[in-house]
């Protein structure tokens, strides 16, 4: 049975449990710098204020508790022990709005200092790196963590909120999904280095009927393009086995299994075993490579910042 979502009831605060408007978040937390530095310049210091800043919060702070925290001796404040037992709850109490913070910006799809990125396999070869190193450069507290899977495995995984963003081929529109197109790729017809078809100029896909052939499984971009190709060719090719995973496909080929259809961006993997050899214009396809990422987490910062990185290295790939 369907469960129907509800709203949720505001909690009421019973008027009792009514805290003092004096007594705020950041006077707690200058509390605990100041029983911590055990004196105004540290505390100050520490907070990155002046000391008559420390003094005034500190003041404002027995207002509003209405009684006395410190005891005077000189230009000395000493905590009585009513400063040391509201120093013991305050430090749990911030602690437990830091965390509940935390668990709020997840539960709405933010995360502070975790970075998962879903990938394409083929893309770590140049791509990704060049992504995760100008994170880190210019977000040094991120702790980014790499996805790798299928088009539609990465796809599944952004909307379900296991991955923050994808680098994949950009999906058809919709409307739960922001993308950002970073550069195309074409496809090219693979071959053994020591095949008669790496001397070609380019590959007929129709002179191929004969040939056995070796694939991506369903769910990949690249076996999309597989089967969008040898459509226009107008026949089914011989496919001797299916693989899930790129590089698992470039060994089959250079083992001689078969032929298979691959992104340009591939070619420097096996240079001296595979060669990628561009098709009939005819039977042409290009891949568009985007990052892509929850709309409604379009203000994430993490994410916008990651969208920069992105767009940079496209330029400094480009220039």
């Amino acid at each position: 049975m369907a469960r129907i979502a509800t709203a949720r009831r505001p909690v009421r605060i019973p008027m009792r449990n009514r805290i003092n408007e004096e007594i705020t978040f950041r006077k707690l937390e200058v509390l605990l710098a100041y029983m911590e530095a055990g004196n105004l310049a540290k505390a100050a210091e520490a907070l990155d204020v002046s000391a008559v800043s420390v003094h005034r919060a500190l003041h404002s702070l027995e207002e509003g508790m209405r009684c006395a925290l410190f005891r005077h001796e000189g230009r000395s404040l000493i905590p009585t022990e009513a400063a040391h037992v509201l120093a013991e709850i305050a430090g749990e109490v911030i602690k437990t709005m830091s965390d509940g913070i935390r668990a709020t910006r997840e539960a709405a799809g933010y995360s502070a200092d975790h970075l998962k990125i879903g990938s394409l396999y083929s893309l770590t070869i140049r791509t990704v790196p060049e992504v995760v190193m100008g994170i880190k450069l210019r977000r040094p507290e991120l702790q980014p963590e790499l996805v790798l899977g299928s088009n539609a495995d990465l796809l599944f995984k952004l909307k379900q909120g296991a991955i923050d963003a994808a680098l994949m081929a950009v999906p058809e529109p919709d409307p739960e999904v922001e993308s950002i197109a970073l550069f195309e790729d074409e496809i090219h017809f693979a071959a053994p280095a020591e095949s008669a078809y790496a001397r070609q100029a380019s590959v007929d896909l129709h002179a191929c009927r004969d040939e056995a052939f070796v694939s991506l499984s369903e769910g990949f971009v690249t076996f999309q393009g597989f089967v969008e190709a040898f459509r226009i060719a107008g026949f089914t090719p011989k496919v001797v086995m299916k693989t899930g995973d790129i590089f698992s496909l470039m060994n089959l080929v250079s083992g001689g299994v078969g032929y298979a259809l691959l992104p340009g961006r591939v070619r420097d993997m096996l240079p001296h075993k595979v060669t990628l050899i561009p098709l009939s214009p005819q039977y042409r396809l290009r891949q568009r490579i985007g990052l892509s990422f929850l709309r409604r987490r379009e203000r994430d910062p993490n994410l916008l910042a990651l969208a920069a990185v992105c767009r940079l290295a496209m330029r400094e790939r480009e220039g």
